[in-house]
């Protein structure tokens, strides 16, 4: 099966050959914030999407044409299925952020699991894997701030939710090592519509960014495993874009254009010192382990 990607409509890449095109993707979590954003600016006219997910998908992020399917990504048979004669999956799949052991281990471990395997067993050639920067949460600006730091950096996970992610990356690694497939795995920033915070100066990643990031995953022709930052270029990151430009990631979007507003409502930032900053995490670094974040998420911004 040939596998690639053609720009075009935000998500444009100078990876890869322009004329090929993944004919037929699957992508998985398409009802979560990032499937929302992504899945309309991935739709070309020659691809055939496959979206899957729990619960059927809002009609409005749904491209003419597409097939919906409602399964489970920890049923691999469900998931073989999903996976027949699909060029490449994109996996958007699992928890969010922290939660108890069983949960994280149960959708970003096992979750992750079923979907390369079920791209083995039907010959799936390629596979995105959604990870997360929380997978290096604890490392710290002031390591980073002159040659930036690496995508593809030891794993310091800053929760359980950062723990299971690093995991996921190194089962993605195990199965293009072990059966030759072809894995990137995207070390997630904050993907939004617009910055939020303080820290979304260094790690924001706009939808068409991460369009664009999705497009050069599925573009290039780098064999193996690869671990890619899904930032934007944002002036005041402290992450090499290097990874990514080799596998044709080129962003285009910049958070200093709200530089002025975020620091109006929070104040001027501090990588070097403040806490909320300076570590990758920030306040994920402190969250109680195991405890669902949405009883207790940790501010990300600094209010004035």
């Amino acid at each position: 099966m040939t596998v690639g990607g053609r720009a075009g409509d935000g998500g444009d890449s100078d990876g890869g050959d322009p004329h090929v095109t993944a004919q037929r993707v699957l992508i998985t979590g398409v009802s979560g914030r990032g499937g929302r954003l992504l899945v309309p600016r991935l739709s070309r006219p020659a691809r055939s999407l496959r979206l899957l997910d729990l619960e059927a998908p809002s009609p409005q992020i749904v491209p003419a044409g597409a097939d919906v399917v409602i399964a489970s990504v920890t049923d691999l048979e469900a998931m073989t299925a999903a996976c027949s004669e699909v060029d490449a999956v994109v996996h958007l799949a699992g928890q969010a952020d922290e939660s108890t052991f069983d949960v994280v281990v149960d959708r970003n471990i096992r979750g992750t699991h079923t979907v390369l395997e079920a791209a083995r067993r039907t010959g799936a050639p390629r596979v995105v894997l959604a990870s997360s920067h929380h997978a290096a949460g604890f490392h710290v600006h002031d390591d980073h701030a002159d040659a930036g730091l690496p995508a593809d950096a030891v794993g310091r996970p800053d929760t359980l939710y950062g723990w299971s992610k690093v995991a996921a990356e190194s089962l993605g690694r195990l199965y293009a090592d072990r059966f030759g497939m072809q894995v990137i795995g995207l070390r997630l920033g904050g993907l939004r519509a617009v910055p939020e915070s303080l820290r979304d100066l260094a790690v924001w990643l706009s939808p068409d960014d991460g369009a664009r990031l999705v497009e050069a995953a599925l573009t290039t022709t780098a064999p193996g495993f690869h671990l890619v930052w899904g930032i934007s270029r944002n002036t005041r990151r402290w992450f090499t874009l290097t990874e990514g430009r080799r596998i044709g990631y080129e962003p285009r979007d910049d958070a200093e254009a709200y530089a002025d507003a975020l620091i109006a409502r929070f104040g001027e930032p501090d990588f070097a010192t403040d806490p909320a900053l300076r570590r990758l995490g920030a306040g994920f670094c402190d969250a109680p382990l195991g405890v669902p974040m949405h009883r207790n998420r940790p501010a990300l911004g600094r209010s004035r």
